[in-house]
């Protein structure tokens, strides 16, 4: 028997004006001719925003959602090289410590998805100054809401650069470069064009960092379809976590555009994949990662429902049989 915990993406299909995404491009921050007047928009925004996802964990806890992804988008223009005198941290403290202490009282797994712009193995320098700069953010927000950031960030590993082999070995260079802080925040995903599975656990060994295992990603590109035999390896860079495993599942929108994702989720094909994995964990937590956000987990409940094998704990978990 395994317990299964369903989370989603970001933000709600049923809440309206919740966006925790809303943004200002720069073009528009130079139109506004008083500097002062321009930053002090972005941080309303950037207020607005965390406002917003206190409001979303409390529609998590009214539904039982005990897993829960963070929007990036935050903090509009926060790395931005023409904004490197903003404080962007400075007036987020109370905002912050609500959330923090919201989860106190309601316990719930969150975390972080960076976007592509986040590259570890680039030899660029700029590029993986940004990046850093842009994890350090997530660093801060996480420790700002009184989180530990050990493990709460999922990143893809990066461009391949014409040579997969030596693309990896770079990340495993640039890895010595990174701060200690930094590397305890990160686990690693697979991806759907350039580094498959074996990849992506090539690293998480060698690094000793969890493995994230995406299952749509893994059917749409891998040179070994059977993950099947590199489940308990899986398993086993999550030994030193204190957070259960963690996978994501998405469906295919259709067979020409396979890749992308659907906006629900196909309930046989994440039953496949729950058949093979019940009784090798205590637990996993599933991030649903569809366009139809909260509705797509709870459609996917709904077509749940009617297995016998399933045993439901609450509203958006349960063990399987």
């Amino acid at each position: 028997m395994t317990i299964v915990r369903l989370g989603y993406v970001a933000m709600s299909m049923n809440l309206q004006n919740c966006s925790p995404s809303q943004t200002m491009t720069f073009t528009q921050f130079q139109k506004i001719k008083d500097r002062e007047a321009a930053i002090e928009k972005l941080e309303k925004i950037a207020q607005s925003n965390i406002q917003n996802c206190l409001r979303l964990l409390k529609h998590n806890v009214a539904h039982d959602i005990h897993f829960f992804r963070f929007s990036s988008k935050l903090i509009p223009l926060a790395n931005h090289e023409e904004l490197r005198d903003w404080k962007y941290m400075s007036n987020l403290d109370e905002s912050l410590a609500e959330i923090g202490e919201y989860l106190k009282k309601h316990p719930m797994r969150v975390g972080f998805h960076p976007d592509h712009f986040v590259v570890l193995n680039s030899t660029q320098k700029e590029i993986m100054k940004m990046s850093l700069k842009t994890l350090h953010m997530h660093e801060m927000l996480l420790k700002g809401m009184g989180i530990d950031p050990e493990h709460r960030c999922v990143i893809h590993i990066g461009g391949a650069y014409d040579d997969k082999l030596k693309s990896l070995e770079q990340f495993i260079h640039n890895w010595g470069l990174i701060p200690l802080s930094l590397q305890r925040m990160l686990i690693f995903e697979n991806d759907d064009t350039t580094f498959d599975l074996s990849d992506a656990l090539y690293l998480c060994e060698k690094l000793g960092v969890p493995q994230v295992f995406d299952y749509h990603h893994h059917i749409a590109f891998h040179e070994d379809p059977d993950w099947e035999q590199h489940w308990d390896r899986i398993v086993g860079t999550w030994k030193e976590s204190t957070l259960p495993i963690k996978m994501h599942i998405s469906s295919p929108k259709n067979e020409k555009d396979f890749r992308a994702h659907a906006d629900y989720i196909d309930p046989n094909m994440f039953l496949t994949f729950l058949h093979t994995v019940k009784g090798s964990i205590d637990q996993i937590d599933c991030m649903i990662e569809a366009k139809q956000k909260d509705n797509a987990l709870f459609q996917l409940v709904s077509d749940l429902k009617s297995h016998s094998e399933i045993e439901w704990i609450d509203q958006s978990s349960f063990k399987i049989k």
